[in-house]
């Protein structure tokens, strides 16, 4: 038998890539570290002073970044607790006004499906576009503190709704067409929306989906009284609210002059969705001026994106990666997108459009980067990537043997920047910075205004240990609120409770000596298959509907260098999992959630896992799968089960 022999590794912070002196010294991060009278090649005094001097260093950025609005006299109003220090409390701005400035002939978007369909268009033809849906929404009656609610696909009307909504100072949350009815209604209802724009089918892989069900689970749920088919409606469908073709709504209005809605800073513009752990998803809303300024920083020091460039991510627009995406409009880029299978019809198919559109920076999964590793694809012998000078990855952390793919089989002269943040501040605490060295496996750094640390058990802060991620300060993407947390306690729960007053995130990272991070996974019970954070709660709801099942528990495994969903259920007495009812558990898993929700492995148990308190113990399910000593049993009111977990055949293949 042949074995094909490991490929040589490096030692997990081995320098693979440095940026030379003028690559530096021309970065924008060189220039505003020289605007604030610090030297351009010193990222740890730039950062050092970022949170010690948080006023000037707000101020100075909202100046260096050209924000069109009025600042105020006052960057920062000071509190004891993180969560009451208000930014910019007297400026007012409004976020689409800033994408949209300079409307003229260069390319704003260029549209890609996995279908080969490519669309394009201007900034003077977006902007006329926002125009008209701008006038659209508000012969609806909707304005400033209203929901806009998407079940949409990332494409041109999706960003262009997007932008017409924060025109006029009203709210936007989305999902994307791949959530089942149940998972769009969970989101979407909660939020009282008024309108409901939605792709009526999208294609993926050569397949056409329809989500018929799924709009009208939001119409049912909901008190709109219009939907808004961005698409044509497939023959016989019906839906239970009135539904109106894009054309025809938009067709009474001509382009002409906004009326941008300026309102504060701390102003929601976005409601993005928790992933529904242990409930309904939570609602949380982020602010128009921290989306706008913390992108904005995060696009143009830490990636050096410059105008003109092209920005790509292949994100849908149920990830926050898509708002996150969108903001590169405010630098001057040309935004890419993609919708469909990034793998259609081939693994190139990416790679493909890095070259076909020139894209500069180029945004994706590790799980990505890891497919076209195991696929063999090596881009080096077959693309030029002559304008490509960053590729960015997040989703789950970056392998070690994927930076060393990367350098070796894609192009040795780019920074390689792992970022990770969250749908929680919709930004990054930790990423790319163009001025230092990238290391083999680690984060480069915390980004600039983030007092970012790794706390042991005990609250302290350690370095070349795991521990929790946490921030010290109070930075402009904490969330505004969660919706429907009239007095906080929710807020306060998720992020300040772990460790009185400082956020917690939640994620389980290592800090290096030499300032990068490493990223162990989330400290929480949160499934990350491919990359994408999925809740057991949504599972539990579809298994949950099929009566041979009395209850069961979902965990995540890791499993060749990604993680995997295992799902233990315990049957009615006298009801076996035989392969019909497996069929139809991942059909309604699939159909009810999404497809990465559908398990791995179905194994049927005896017992399930509870506290004394009568939960269901999904971390101790999780650690016995892994021969990991269960952290304190004693919290259990059968702990003798978990040996039915241990060692299981299914689990090994």
């Amino acid at each position: 038998m042949h074995i094909t022999p490991p490929e040589p590794v490096g030692p997990i912070g081995e320098i693979l890539w440095q940026p030379g002196a003028e690559r530096i010294a021309a970065s924008a991060m060189a220039r505003f570290a020289r605007a604030a009278d610090l030297p351009g090649d010193d990222y740890a005094a730039l950062h050092a002073w970022s949170v010690a001097e948080p006023e000037a260093f707000h101020s100075l950025l909202w100046d260096f970044l050209d924000l069109v609005g009025h600042k105020g006299a006052r960057a920062i109003v000071r509190s004891a607790s993180l969560r009451e220090v208000r930014f910019f409390p007297d400026a007012r701005l409004n976020y689409a006004e800033n994408l949209l400035k300079e409307p003229d002939d260069r390319p704003a978007l260029i549209a890609h499906r996995d279908d080969g369909t490519r669309r394009e268009l201007s900034r003077r033809q977006l902007l006329d576009l926002v125009s008209r849906c701008v006038q659209a929404l508000k012969a609806e009656g909707i304005g400033p503190g209203d929901r806009v609610a998407a079940i949409v696909t990332n494409d041109i009307e999706s960003i262009t709704f997007y932008l017409a909504t924060a025109a006029i100072g009203a709210i936007w949350a989305s999902c994307s067409p791949d959530f089942g009815p149940a998972g769009a209604s969970d989101r979407l209802s909660q939020i009282e929306p008024s309108i409901l724009l939605a792709v009526p089918s999208y294609g993926y892989a050569g397949k056409v989906v329809e989500t018929t069900a799924s709009i009208n689970a939001v119409a049912d749920s909901t008190a709109i009284k219009r939907i808004v088919l961005l698409g044509a409606a497939p023959q016989g469908a019906q839906y239970s609210k009135p539904a109106l073709a894009l054309e025809d709504w938009l067709a009474p209005f001509s382009p002409d002059a906004i009326a941008w809605h300026r309102g504060p800073f701390d102003a929601p513009l976005a409601i993005l969705f928790s992933s529904g752990t242990t409930g309904k998803p939570k609602c949380i809303m982020h602010s128009a001026g921290g989306l706008l300024l913390q992108h904005m920083k995060e696009h143009v020091l830490h990636c050096d994106l410059k105008a003109g460039e092209r920005l790509f991510y292949y994100t849908t627009c149920g990830w926050m990666m898509w708002n996150w995406l969108i903001t590169g409009l405010a630098a001057g880029a040309t935004l890419v997108t993609y919708d469909g299978n990034p793998a259609y019809p081939s693994v190139a198919r990416l790679a493909d459009l890095i070259d076909g559109e020139q894209i500069s920076v180029f945004g994706t999964s590790a799980k990505y980067i890891d497919s076209c590793h195991k696929a063999g694809l090596v881009p080096r012998q077959t693309h030029l990537f002559a304008g490509l000078k960053a590729i960015l990855s997040t989703g789950s952390p970056l392998l070690p043997q994927s930076f060393d793919y990367i350098y070796r089989d894609w192009k040795a002269d780019l920074q390689l920047a792992s970022i990770s943040g969250g749908t929680d501040i919709c930004a990054c605490f930790l990423g790319g910075v163009p001025t230092l060295p990238v290391r083999r496996g680690e984060l480069q750094a915390a980004l600039l205004g983030m007092d970012i640390a790794s706390f042991n058990s005990e609250g302290k802060p350690v370095i070349g240990e795991p521990g929790e991620l946490v921030c010290r300060n109070a930075h402009i993407s904490m969330p505004v609120a969660f919706w429907g947390d009239r007095d906080g306690s929710r807020y306060n729960a998720a992020y300040f409770e772990r460790f009185p007053g400082i956020w917690a995130h939640g994620d389980f990272v290592e800090a290096c000596p030499e300032g990068g991070f490493v990223i162990q996974g989330r400290s929480d019970t949160t499934l990350n298959p491919g990359g994408v954070r999925i809740g057991t709660a949504e599972i539990y709801r579809q298994v949950e509907s099929v009566p041979e099942v009395l209850e069961a528990v979902a965990v995540g495994q890791d499993w060749r260098g990604d993680q995997r969903v295992i799902l233990f259920v315990k049957m009615k007495p006298g009801a076996a999992l035989d392969e019909a009812l497996e069929k139809l558990i991942r059909e309604r898993i699939r159909t009810g959630a999404t497809p990465r929700h559908v398990p791995a492995r179905i194994i049927p148990v005896a017992e399930i896992p509870r506290t004394r308190s009568g939960k269901i113990s999904e971390v101790a399910v999780r650690d016995a799968i892994h021969g990991r000593t269960i952290a304190n049993d004693t919290a259990l009111a059968n702990p003798e089960c978990l040996a039915a977990y241990r060692n299981l055949p299914q689990l090994a293949s």
